[in-house]
């Protein structure tokens, strides 16, 4: 008789578990990061603050530029507000990796290695890429000429890269004005950068003794990306960046800061 009442128990509890089970609610899956950003009602974008004409502070410390007024654009067609979080390049895909931004809005280029961990909008620039050397050297007139050369760039950016690739020697920096000031005191014999932002160091500092040496061919320059998976994110992105060039937003900001359009191909 025990033997029978304590199996008798065990099948009451097994039937209590069971029916406990089919009364509880099935857990929700995790949200996706673009469902946390709409609930939370801000995106954070990551950016440099020191890359002008692109990422700096105005004369009164406001952070202003092209890519911080395309952020808010996009942030608008997400419709949520958008909050800033300044670093420097060297650090800025360990922040996106870490969680403590969203995404990077900062003149950001697409490489393969970097395709693997994150996905990427598509391009919203297009713009030629440029040489700048001193004035008095006529060494450089083509990207062939810099191997040998010491250039002044970001070692994990895409023009660090190619520096390196085409024969010169790394001057590592963190801020384009650093490359500039490498070129101009002679520790670098010149830096690679997008067109843009050395015409518009130029028309800042036009005593400056430096020059563009040389114009490469224009190509996709800039993306938005995201840790890999976040799809309906990149998806969002990708429709704020067709509606913004759709109504001619784009195109805007890009005459206010460089003179000229670059947001098409």
């Amino acid at each position: 008789m025990k033997k029978f009442a304590k199996m008798l128990l065990v099948v009451l509890l097994v039937l209590l578990s069971l029916t406990g089970c089919k009364g509880q609610k099935e857990p929700e899956g995790e949200k996706t990061l673009y469902q946390q950003i709409k609930e939370r009602g801000y995106i954070i974008v990551g950016t440099e603050g020191t890359y002008f004409p692109n990422s700096y502070h105005d004369e009164s410390g406001k952070l202003v530029g092209f890519d911080v007024e395309v952020a808010a654009v996009v942030a608008k067609y997400l419709g949520v507000e958008v909050q800033y979080y300044e670093t420097e390049w060297a650090s800025i895909f360990t922040a996106l990796d870490t969680g403590k931004i969203d995404t990077i809005i900062n003149e950001c280029g697409w490489k393969e290695e970097r395709a693997v961990k994150y996905e990427f909008s598509n391009p919203y620039t297009y713009v030629q890429g440029a040489i700048l050397t001193r004035k008095d050297d006529n060494s450089i007139n083509s990207l062939a000429d810099i191997r040998g050369k010491v250039a002044a760039n970001e070692a994990t950016s895409l023009l660090g890269e190619m520096a390196q690739n085409n024969g010169a020697t790394l001057d590592p920096v963190n801020a384009m004005a650093q490359s500039i000031s490498e070129v101009v005191n002679g520790r670098a014999d010149c830096t690679l950068n997008y067109v843009t932002s050395f015409a518009a160091y130029l028309k800042e500092n036009p005593d400056s003794p430096v020059k563009i040496a040389v114009l490469l061919d224009a190509e996709p320059t800039a993306y938005i990306p995201v840790l890999k998976g976040e799809i309906d994110l990149i998806n969002a992105i990708n429709d704020a960046l067709a509606k913004a060039t759709a109504s001619g937003e784009l195109a805007e900001i890009s005459m206010k800061y460089f003179g000229v359009d670059v947001t098409k191909g």
